[in-house]
């Protein structure tokens, strides 16, 4: 209990302190996440939403398939980029492997299912409202994906949030593709891992608390954005 009690201390020192290492692996963390969160809703949002518009065979096996990929095991998806970026795979020459892009395409990959699952639910609860007036006006498939994002901004928010928050949790497929390299690819999640390993607990758990604090931020943005969205 006294080794925990002084883990604890040593820890909130290091925050209190702004410790470089760990303000680096923060920044990081963020860096990767958000720009994978980022490319994870330009590109799941509008396959949601267009899957809530579209009508042709084979649909409803596309959004079963979109639906199953929310349950993707990350060290499947890293070890599958893995064989991808290595030498001997397709795309070897990019050296992309062991690199913070290799953890954003990483991180994408597990997003994206995320948006689509999010966005294409709310979007057709839209276009069941909106779908005669759209047609009415004569909205061509790209317009009306433009009114669903605009009549569900909340919904993309949240759908952002959502793979934000699952993308700074990560670890089995980034620590895979980005090899925890100190000071180049270690993230918080990497790096509580190896620290624990090490027995340096306050590194690890000063990461750890942050990491909390950033999960019930993003947790209650997305709650209160919803609130509102169901006020309204």
């Amino acid at each position: 209990m006294n080794d925990f009690a002084r883990s604890i201390r040593a820890a909130a020192s290091l925050i209190g302190e702004t410790d470089p290492e760990l303000l680096d692996i923060v920044a990081l963390s963020v860096r990767v996440s958000l720009t994978a969160s980022i490319v994870a809703l330009a590109i799941g949002a509008p396959v949601g939403a267009w899957l809530a518009i579209a009508r042709f065979p084979g649909r409803q096996v596309l959004i079963v398939f979109a639906n199953a990929l929310l349950g993707l095991p990350p060290v499947v998806v890293g070890l599958g980029l893995y064989l991808f970026l290595s030498r001997s795979g397709p795309l070897g020459t990019a050296g992309l492997l062991f690199t913070p892009t290799a953890m954003v395409i990483a991180q994408t990959l597990l997003g994206a299912p995320i948006v689509v699952a999010l966005v294409h639910r709310s979007s057709t609860l839209l276009w069941a409202e909106y779908r005669d007036l759209a047609r009415t006006d004569g909205l061509s498939v790209l317009r009306s994906v433009a009114l669903l994002f605009a009549l569900g901004r909340p919904s993309l928010l949240t759908a952002f949030l959502a793979a934000f928050g699952r993308a700074i949790a990560e670890v089995g497929a980034i620590i895979i593709v980005g090899g925890n390299i100190h000071g180049f690819t270690r993230t918080m999640t990497t790096a509580i891992v190896l620290e624990t390993s090490k027995g340096d607990l306050p590194l690890a758990l000063g990461l750890g608390l942050i990491l909390l604090m950033l999960s019930v931020a993003v947790s209650t943005v997305a709650l209160l954005v919803v609130g509102c969205a169901e006020e309204k």
